[in-house]
């Protein structure tokens, strides 16, 4: 009886330990993108991406997480929606983590769908904006260094203006969005939604940043990611890098959870990008 006893134990620990690994200890994806169209001035940018935070804590007021991307020196940091969560909403917990990086790195972001849901768009972006963070709602910003540009552009989730189907949506906002970068201009797009992939080819965005999948929730080894909103069953976009002709999409697994509360075989995720200007 004691020895069953003691096997039941062993099983609750592994499975514990199973699942705080899966759900707590931060993995990194490295990405060298390499464009002739990414000017000689910004060869060696560094970006970290931070998604889908769902109100996620990552050490005493995510401190856990600022140390881990003050290690990384990024010169921007972007981050692509669902920064916090609408089932159990706390913005301060969010805000924690913005608070630490702000000072030594530039932070770009955009809506997801969670931030809609809740219906406090203005109050966290006002909460954002006051820190210093570039909130992008389907616009550019142009980023200059010795005399040469590059395009930051963002778009809000397509759940902002939900009376259309997200891929029309996404194309408004999206012109709207680049109605002023040049076609010469290298362009870098967050945008949460990774499932609106041609949409972006179709407007030839250079580089685009997503997350929203969570990888899947649950990754099956050797086939990827189960299910993904917006996607169904073995969807297409949960992780990775997708190109197709002039666009290269990078989707995040992101680091949080919000409807099912475990990830499994799906580290929580930080996409870290160096670009690099091809001599070809």
């Amino acid at each position: 009886m004691k020895k069953k006893i003691v096997r039941i134990l062993v099983v609750i620990l592994f499975l514990w330990a199973f699942l705080e690994v899966n759900n707590s200890w931060l993995q990194t994806t490295d990405y060298e993108i390499e464009s002739e169209r990414i000017p000689g001035a910004f060869d060696g940018l560094k970006i970290v991406q931070v998604s889908d935070l769902h109100d996620a804590q990552f050490g005493d007021n995510q401190s856990r997480l600022a140390k881990k991307i003050k290690k990384l020196d990024p010169d921007f940091v972007f981050l692509t929606g669902d920064f916090i969560d609408s089932r159990r909403y706390d913005l301060q917990n969010s805000l924690d983590f913005v608070e630490q990086i702000i000072d030594f790195t530039e932070v770009f972001y955009v809506l997801g769908n969670h931030e809609v849901a809740v219906n406090e768009v203005g109050e966290i972006t006002d909460a954002l904006s006051s820190l210093g963070v570039h909130v992008l709602r389907n616009q550019a910003i142009t980023i200059e260094k010795n005399n040469e540009k590059i395009a930051i552009a963002g778009v809000d989730d397509p759940l902002m203006r939900a009376q259309s189907l997200p891929e029309d949506v996404m194309v408004e906002m999206l012109d709207e969005a680049l109605s002023t970068v040049p076609d010469e201009t290298y362009t870098l797009l967050l945008s949460h939604r990774p499932e609106i992939f041609d949409v972006y080819v179709n407007d030839q965005v250079d580089l685009v940043f997503s997350g929203h999948a969570h990888g899947g929730q649950i990754r099956i080894p050797g086939i990827g990611g189960l299910i993904a909103p917006g996607q169904g069953l073995f969807p297409a976009y949960t992780a990775g890098k997708h190109e197709q002709g002039q666009t290269t999409m990078l989707v995040s697994r992101g680091l949080g959870n919000s409807l099912f509360p475990f990830r499994i075989f799906n580290l929580p995720e930080l996409v870290v990008v160096t670009l690099r200007t091809s001599k070809e």
